[in-house]
């Protein structure tokens, strides 16, 4: 199938589903996917580029096992363990980033959910940073239930944070201590609640393209809206220490196939930037559309300032979203 024309479809309302043949995506042209992949981008979701910074709240210690991750109690890696951080420091964090210019700041906590004196806490600056400040507010807190969701929305959370991670046949090779369909459940929930939800995953794990494929098509049953793509950095003292890193192209093709895929959504350039050339900027050409920016948690990116000047060089649009208001 050409991608040009099926990109022309897409825009004119044709939508990919597991009734597709979609193998041809994994070894078609890359440069003829790469801008059937922007055409979608530039016609479904515009020049905006949405920017987000995290913060980690909570870090180490984690009771869960999943094998790409440093923060696992189950592993032995040099992460930094610290309990939940003071107020002053969360605040100021999100104050400069609001200052920075960027959409959306996010709380990400280790751990399956938090303890209720943290939580409690979490609320609290919540409800501080949202009367205080203008930039959007979002979390990552492991699995919450639905009294606990509904309070984050009161206190100023417009959108919740929960990855897939990768498809649901290769879930159980990468965590045991939860389920693909926990994962579904939060994030159900969350929509219920009426909060955005943030969820995309990891490439790199030993994964298919076939379950990439799957992963991406997930994420359009759930109609996700914003899509963090993380390429695996493979940490020391994790299972996956010596996984092999993904190529530049193999990065891109992902990017160009979630958007054939979830051709509305923020696809969102997350962990990994650093096995890309200049930062990644060739995925903003295959159909990225949104960039976690600034402090990562596990992986060394561009500063802000760098982010908005590569995406400005583009034509992008990095006015954010509450400055409008």
């Amino acid at each position: 199938m050409d991608t040009i024309q099926l990109a022309e479809e897409i825009i004119a309302g044709r939508r990919l589903t597991r009734e597709d043949d979609l193998h041809f995506l994994i070894d078609t042209d890359l440069d003829r996917l790469k801008r059937g992949a922007d055409r979608i981008r530039a016609a479904l979701s515009g020049d905006k580029v949405n920017l987000c910074t995290i913060i980690s709240g909570i870090s180490g210690r984690c009771s869960e096992n999943c094998r790409f991750c440093a923060q696992s109690g189950f592993h032995h890696t040099d992460c930094e363990e610290h309990g939940l951080l003071p107020e002053d420091v969360i605040f100021e964090a999100a104050r400069a980033s609001e200052e920075e210019g960027v959409d959306r700041f996010s709380i990400v906590n280790s751990g399956r959910k938090p303890r209720k004196h943290d939580f409690e806490e979490i609320l609290r600056i919540v409800d501080r940073m949202h009367r205080e400040l203008k930039i959007e507010l979002c979390c990552s807190l492991g699995f919450l239930d639905a009294d606990q969701l509904h309070r984050l929305h009161e206190a100023g959370i417009t959108s919740i944070h929960c990855n897939i991670e990768t498809s649901r046949r290769n879930f159980p090779n990468i965590c045991t201590t939860h389920t693909f369909e926990d994962k579904l459940e939060n994030i159900r929930m969350a929509q219920a609640e009426g909060l955005r939800v943030c969820s995309g995953g990891i490439i790199g794990l030993g994964e298919t393209w076939e379950d990439r494929i799957d992963m991406a098509l997930t994420l359009a049953d759930l109609r996700i809206t914003s899509i963090p793509i993380n390429s695996l950095m493979p940490i020391p003292g994790t299972p996956l220490e010596h996984q092999p890193r993904l190529t530049e192209e193999e990065i891109i093709r992902t990017i160009a196939i979630f958007r054939y895929i979830n051709p509305e959504a923020d696809i969102r350039l997350a962990g990994g930037r650093a096995l890309m050339k200049d930062n990644g900027i060739e995925t903003f050409r295959s159909g990225a559309s949104a960039s976690i920016t600034g402090n990562m948690l596990t992986t060394s990116g561009s500063t802000v300032m760098q982010d908005r000047q590569m995406l400005a060089s583009l034509g992008r649009d990095i006015t954010p979203e509450w400055s409008r208001k």
